[in-house]
């Protein structure tokens, strides 16, 4: 499949209209709706403004590749569209973009179409190809330019690196590999061109390993560079220069990256320490590396959570619609054969929660070789085995958490003791003994690191079942306010974690008030930009105030990140804003005790909680009280 089938004419806008990234946003999406590609705007906008949330999709010079694997989509599809002054898009050179390229990928996009999507990303960087793009006039002129360079186009060959040239090797990735793995993989090829510098990338797409390095080129190789944003192979590089960046990167400072190689100022990367791989021209705080293998764990376990969590409250709901006998009420959530059902499977998933959340902290710091000593960590936190105690207490969360990085330092110091054996022995390290001991120590550990997390555990669980009056309004305050400091970043991820923390414990007995407020919380900044938008219409360009329709769907389903754009554009005034009615829901939630079983769905799960009415007002309150500070602090446009 070429390109030119998934750049269809009539999915071109060649005077696109807005005049700021979410109306430019909205606009193409709105064609993406009209012409049956995209079955749901807000669905699809949702999954558009969080990969913006993790990177600005503007990549320079004029050129901007918003996209989103979406449910929503029908089939894949690009639409291509021009602005004639420039739209200010946030891209990583802080200039206007005027060619935008919305890619439209249905959640299960085969190889062909993500193959034909990393070619459009290739061509971008070629020299001259955008300027055609620029004075095309015609969706017909459009097609032309992309013929043009498909048949221009030579088949790449890599070939062995020169006697005198220098050779160097690299690994591309993104979140979703569609677009930026390409890009930089483009970006490197052509700027190592232009210094005479032979270079061979593998790019870690959404269709798999493209151009795989083999043993050979990474030892011919004079060092390695990554530019990714998740994971990737890194022991095959054991003792050679590396430099890891992150994928825009890649991208935009090419020449900075392949010159810290040849300068010989990248430290070598030694395998059984895997935070060495950050350690050349990016360091690592101890902080920053703790929340990084930390997120790593949480983003694989929330899934799990949510929809297990989920399940599982159906389970009491349908209980309690059919009825359960007085003497039976500890039976509630499985008494009737479809509550049971329902309790099954929901379990199954939330099971998971605690090995999936440890197998991936150790696998973030030991790579694939710390996964197997996670799990078994995560699956003994749940337990509760303890070397005093074999059946034990149950240490959650907390015992996961450190159940995961100490299985990661367990293999890390594995690899390392491991490495004066022979070469001739790779394999069976990888296959026998980095298992075989990693899970060994690591449950030996696991028997000691119980007793201290299960005692923490107990004591906060039991902390937070009694609270009440001024420590749960204060409890629910802080939640609630961490949410809208930052919208779906690190501050906002730690409150949902704590929260999602204390289902397991509270959910027989209908729920968390922590959950309840940190939901709450995370429902209003959307929710006051609608407000604001509104009561402030002066104050709020058209573009904008279809925004703020847009966001009473995201606020009502508890997507926070729909702020984003908001809070980006006027931080001084719209998160101090979001922060005092987020803040001022979850107090009035604690106020009240509302509880709620579910870890995400927002009010699609409101007769989840223990006060619906109630809950629904003080969500309200909160997004009342944010709108109207956001809309007065605001100056006029």
């Amino acid at each position: 499949m070429k390109i030119q089938d998934l750049l269809k004419k009539e999915l071109m806008l060649l005077d696109l209209q807005a005049t700021t990234k979410e109306a430019a946003i909205d606009e193409m999406i709105s064609t993406l709706v009209a012409k049956d590609v995209v079955s749901d705007f807000d669905t699809f906008k949702a999954g558009i403004m969080n990969r913006e949330a993790q990177m600005t999709t503007g990549l320079g010079d004029g050129i901007a590749m918003p996209h989103s694997k979406n449910i929503a989509v029908r089939d894949a599809a690009v639409l291509f569209a021009k602005s004639a002054n420039g739209v200010d898009y946030a891209s990583l050179d802080g200039q206007p973009t005027d060619l935008f390229f919305m890619i439209a990928a249905p959640e299960g996009a085969n190889d062909t179409h993500l193959s034909a999507l990393a070619e459009l990303s290739q061509y971008l960087l070629k020299d001259g190809f955008a300027a055609k793009l620029r004075g095309a006039k015609t969706a017909d002129e459009v097609i032309a330019v992309f013929d043009a360079e498909a048949a221009d186009k030579v088949e790449e060959v890599v070939a062995a690196p020169a006697t005198n040239q220098d050779f160097i090797v690299a690994v591309t990735a993104c979140t979703t590999g569609i677009a930026h793995t390409y890009m930089a993989e483009e970006a490197l090829k052509k700027t190592a061109a232009e210094m005479g510098v032979g270079i061979k990338v593998e790019t870690n797409g959404a269709s798999g390993v493209g151009s795989r390095l083999t043993a050979e080129d990474i030892a011919k190789a004079k060092g390695v560079i990554i530019a990714a944003d998740k994971a990737v192979e890194m022991d095959r590089f054991n003792g050679k220069p590396l430099v890891q960046r992150p994928v825009a990167d890649g991208i935009k400072k090419t020449q900075e990256l392949i010159n810290i190689i040849l300068d010989g100022k990248a430290d070598k990367y030694v395998a059984a320490n895997g935070s060495q791989a950050q350690a050349t021209a990016s360091p690592t705080s101890l902080g920053g590396a703790f929340y990084k293998h930390l997120m790593s764990g949480v983003s694989q376990m929330l899934p799990f959570v949510i929809g297990g969590g989920i399940i599982i409250a159906l389970a009491f709901l349908i209980d309690g619609a059919l009825g359960v006998p007085q003497d039976s009420l500890g039976s509630l959530g499985s008494y009737n054969p479809l509550a049971a059902i329902f309790m099954k499977i929901g379990g199954a998933a939330f099971g998971f929660m605690l090995p999936i959340l440890a197998g991936y902290i150790a696998y973030s710091i030991a790579e694939k070789p710390g996964m197997a000593a996670g799990f078994v960590a995560g699956a003994i936190a749940s337990s509760g085995a303890a070397w005093n105690n074999l059946e034990g207490t149950p240490s959650g969360f907390l015992g996961a958490l450190v159940g995961g990085f100490a299985a990661g330092m367990i293999v890390n110091f594995l690899k390392k003791a491991l490495s004066v054996l022979p070469k001739s022995m790779e394999g069976i390290k990888s296959i026998l003994l980095y298992p075989l001991l990693g899970i060994l120590l690591t449950g030996f550990a696991m028997l000691f690191i119980n007793i201290p997390m299960s005692g923490i555990n107990t004591w906060m669980n039991n902390f937070l079942a009694g609270l009440e009056g001024s420590s749960a309004v204060l409890l629910g305050l802080v939640l609630g306010g961490m949410m809208a400091v930052d919208m779906g970043g690190p501050i906002n991820k730690a409150a949902y974690v704590f929260g999602t923390g204390t289902l397991a414990a509270t959910v027989a007995n209908g729920g968390s008030v922590a959950m309840a407020a940190v939901m709450a919380g995370g429902m209003v900044p959307p929710l006051a930009i609608f407000v604001s938008t509104l009561l402030y219409k002066n104050k709020f360009t058209a573009e904008e105030r279809n925004s703020g329709l847009t966001n009473i769907v995201m606020g009502l389903s508890f997507i926070t990140e729909g702020a984003i754009p908001f809070g980006a554009a006027d931080p001084g005034r719209a998160i101090p804003s979001f922060i005092a009615g987020s803040a001022l829901a979850g107090a009035l939630v604690g106020l009240a005790g509302i509880k709620l079983m579910a870890p995400h769905g927002g009010i699609f799960v409101i007769a989840l909680t223990s006060n619906p009415i109630l809950y629904i007002a003080f969500i309200l309150i909160g997004a009342v009280v944010s709108g109207v500070l956001y809309g007065a602090l605001r100056k006029t446009n």
